[in-house]
């Protein structure tokens, strides 16, 4: 019997995915279970049908964090912070960034902030925001003495 996967099975199936499986196996694990649905001209259209949805709302987001990423690469965050022979007391951490970035309208996760080792010396700094899997911004960081 052909199904369609709805949820994720280890080492059966993932979603959405159509494969052959015994009869019994089918309806009395599977579907009785949630994990699948018979395959029928109906359950392949509607299968079709949230494909398209789903890759419709990959591109939406893609290009939402494309926006992002242009209004973020424009900016420059400035910090001041207590310093002394250009060394600075303490680090500017991800959660600062995030901070300081909804200060200006811009709502940016503390965890898809990517610092390369620690924010600790006057100066300009490049930070990774990770937007999405295909989408990576650069934020400039700038430390100054108060």
């Amino acid at each position: 019997m052909k199904v369609i996967f709805i949820k994720d099975l280890k080492k059966q199936g993932k979603v959405n995915e159509i494969k052959e499986v015994s009869d019994g196996y089918a309806t009395n694990f599977l579907i009785k279970n949630g994990y699948a649905v018979k395959y029928t001209k109906t359950s392949s259209n509607i299968l079709n049908e949230d494909i398209k949805k789903k890759h419709a709302m990959e591109e939406k987001a893609i290009d939402d964090a494309n926006k992002l990423k242009q209004r973020l690469e424009k900016i420059t965050l400035e910090f001041k912070v207590s310093a002394n022979n250009g060394k600075v007391f303490g680090s500017v951490s991800s959660k600062q960034i995030s901070e300081e970035l909804s200060k200006k309208g811009i709502a940016v996760d503390k965890k898809m902030i990517v610092t390369e080792g620690s924010i600790s010396s006057l100066g300009t700094h490049i930070v990774i925001i990770n937007l999405h899997k295909k989408v990576k911004a650069e934020l400039q960081i700038k430390l100054v003495q108060k």
